[in-house]
Formats: C-alpha cells, sequence, structure tokens
C-alpha cells in the first residue's frame, strides 16, 4: 500500500501535538481553507507516493519521540494508509494525533475513516477559520477547531475535549521583568 506525502518526515517537532512529535505531511485536502498554512498540500496530484512499508520503518529507527502526528493536507482523505501507520505507531509505544477539516461527526460516518479513528489518540477537527484565527490557541489554528480525547469520546458516545488545551495561553507575559536587579 502506498500514501501520498508533501514531504518527508518531520522528526522533533513541538508544536503539532503534545511533547515531541514526528509529523507525516500526508498530501491533498479539499477543503481548501482561506488562510491554510500549507496550501501546496492541497493538490491530490502532487507530492510523492512512498510505500508504507518505509514510513513503518522509518518510525521503526526514531528516538526521542513521544509520538506521531498526522497533518497535511488532510489525512482522513487517506484513511487506510493511515490507520496502518497509526496502528504501527502505536505497536511502537508512540502516541497518535492527527489533523483534519472534517469535523467528528462526520469522520464516524465514514468507515475507513472510522477505522483509522480508531487508533488516534487525539484529533484536531474542523477546518480552519481565519476569522476565528488566533496565535495563543494551543495546538490549533482558530478557535473553532476542537481537541479532542479520542479514546474517551469512542468509549461514552460523545465528543470528550482535551480540557488542558483549552484556555487560550498567553504567550505575551511569560516572563515578567524584574523590578529590581543584582549586582
Amino acid at each position: 500500500m502506498k500514501i501520498r506525502l508533501a514531504s518527508t518526515l518531520q522528526p522533533d517537532s513541538i508544536v503539532d501535538g503534545e511533547g515531541i512529535r514526528t509529523v507525516i505531511w500526508t498530501q491533498g485536502c479539499p477543503h481548501h481553507c482561506p488562510g491554510c498554512h500549507n496550501p501546496g498540500t492541497h493538490d491530490f496530484t502532487l507530492g510523492s507516493l512512498v510505500e508504507v512499508e518505509e514510513i513503518k520503518e522509518q518510525l521503526t529507527h526514531l528516538s526521542g519521540q513521544d509520538g506521531i502526528t498526522f497533518s497535511g493536507g488532510d489525512p482522513m482523505y487517506q484513511p487506510r494508509a493511515c490507520k496502518e501507520i497509526a496502528q504501527y505507531a502505536k505497536t511502537l509505544g508512540l502516541t497518535v494525533w492527527c489533523y483534519t477539516g472534517d469535523t467528528f461527526e462526520e469522520v464516524l460516518q465514514n468507515q475507513d475513516k472510522r477505522a483509522f479513528l480508531n487508533h488516534i489518540d487525539v484529533l484536531v477537527d474542523g477546518k480552519f477559520d481565519l476569522s476565528q484565527r488566533s496565535l495563543d490557541l494551543q495546538f490549533k489554528g482558530s478557535a473553532n477547531q476542537r481537541i479532542i480525547d479520542v479514546p474517551k469520546s469512542l468509549k461514552t458516545g460523545s465528543i470528550v475535549l482535551k480540557k488542558e488545551y483549552e484556555a487560550p495561553k498567553d504567550y505575551r507575559n511569560l516572563y515578567q521583568k524584574p523590578d529590581y536587579l543584582f549586582i
């Protein structure tokens, strides 16, 4: 089986989910969200076809990674290949995050996407909305997107959000200049 990728695997990301992650950039997205930060990944005919076994081999040799993140493009439009990679990543003890422009509810309506969803720990769902964009959001680009705990959501039958990422992070106040200086 092959997967169409926008680029090679990107290890050591700290912005595409919790911890240190390797990002798998899929090629192809039907959403074409205005303001998308990856418009080069929209065309389903670009990128390169790679054997899923090759990706799994690369994952085997990773070190210092907490997990993998599927991004793109929209990974939900290559659900069978992504499912196989996610399933393998879990056997390596890696967590799996996935970004999609589809909603959780839409994913549940498609058998192949649902099968992929069963191997995802965290799903960031919803189209990027430029009018709701904020640089203070954690692990998402616009306020309408949700960061979903997939196993809990599937178990309870209703969406369970990852509450620790709901509040905007004020990056401007991380460092406060002291009122005094030691000499």
